[in-house]
């Protein structure tokens, strides 16, 4: 499945049936109504979702080696994945398991949870707030007698992890079985992707290795492939809005005829347009290790702010029928905000940025 070989940043053959697939699978098991109604119960998250994904499609090894079980794709097959997920804002863990734990466990060499996770018998989190961005100081709990004890807050997909990856004071990332701690459900803005407070008082844990360049490393690929993800909700809200234009009528004109909201539509597909350049050079870059962290930074420096507008100019332009809770444009407006602050707000990534390139402000 690998894409390394294919010129540019255009997507490959390979690349666009696993899309198509994706899409199939995702339309006849994540309709917008089923993911609302989730929302507003006490199990947000779409297990049986997930393993259709996982079982049949074997995407949740996409990262891990062929060796370990996984399928050895690239970051850009993950990437597309993403892109789908996000078009449907499914609230299944994959972006928290199947890339940031995966790639926490990546950095750590080969190890059994590899297996468990490209199996889908295991989901695993990186205890880390969802906010935390890449090279920023990392909260850890502390070790007392071989034990760990302590508080992490704002992990995404705690409550559905089976197994939690936690850094310690030590210097050391380990595995924790969710048994053996407490997840307890915080206020999140978006519910498809609810996170939690997590509590160790006494929890065994088995060292996986040094937490500094596995939590890095994760997080970095997290931000990057967000970007994907932000790219799947903007298209979304672009199509449908451009949709509803044609549709709806004022005045026995359709409204998308109106010169001003052209114009309007016109700024935010150039928008989505340059988001979707970004993000496919953040994948790229991270299947291929080059000019990674640039690439990145690049990314979510522009994505947040592309996704929230994408938003809002679907809820105004919706107009009465956008304020509601049956349609779905709410959910992709908190899914674009709390993005807009996950793995670093863009004000962060743009200081890292000029540092990169030694362009610092006076």
């Amino acid at each position: 499945m690998s894409a390394q070989s294919e010129p540019g940043l255009l997507y490959s053959e390979e690349e666009e049936a696993l899309r198509a697939a994706v899409r199939d699978l995702l339309t006849d098991h994540c309709d917008p109504a089923g993911v609302i109604a989730r929302t507003e119960s006490a199990a947000p998250h779409d297990v049986s979702l997930w393993k259709a994904l996982s079982d049949s499609m074997g995407l949740a090894g996409l990262l891990i080696p062929e060796e370990l079980g996984g399928q050895g794709a690239t970051h850009r097959e993950t990437a597309v994945v993403l892109e789908e997920l996000g078009r449907a804002v499914a609230p299944v863990p994959y972006l928290t398991s199947a890339v940031v734990a995966t790639e926490a466990l990546l950095a750590c060499g080969p190890d059994d949870l590899l297996t468990e996770l490209a199996s889908a018998t295991t989901v695993a989190a990186l205890a880390v707030g969802l906010h935390v961005a890449p090279g920023a100081a990392v909260p850890h709990v502390r070790i007392e007698d071989g034990l760990l004890h302590g508080e992490l807050t704002g992990v995404a997909d705690a409550a559905v992890a089976d197994v939690l990856l936690v850094p310690a004071d030590d210097g050391g990332l380990y595995a924790v079985r969710a048994a053996d701690v407490t997840v307890t459900p915080q206020v999140s803005l978006d519910l498809t992707r609810p996170v939690a407070r997590v509590t160790l008082d006494g929890a065994s844990g088995r060292r996986l290795g040094d937490a500094g360049p596995a939590v890095r490393r994760a997080l970095r690929a997290g931000a990057g492939l967000l970007a994907s993800e932000q790219l799947g909700v903007s298209d979304w809200l672009l199509t449908e809005t451009v949709r509803y234009l044609k549709e709806r009528k004022q005045f026995n004109r359709q409204v998308g005829g109106f010169q001003a909201l052209k114009h309007r539509l016109a700024r935010l597909w150039l928008e989505v347009a340059g988001l979707r350049a970004a993000a496919r050079n953040a994948a790229d870059a991270l299947a291929t290790g080059e000019d990674t962290d640039v690439a990145v930074a690049v990314a979510q420096a522009y994505a947040g702010q592309v996704a929230v507008h994408a938003a809002e100019e679907a809820l105004q332009l919706h107009g009465g029928i956008g304020m509601t809770w049956e349609h779905p444009v709410h959910l992709y407006l908190k899914r674009a905000k709390a993005d807009s602050i996950a793995y670093g707000a863009a004000g962060t990534h743009r200081a890292a940025l000029a540092e990169l390139v030694d362009l610092r402000a006076p």
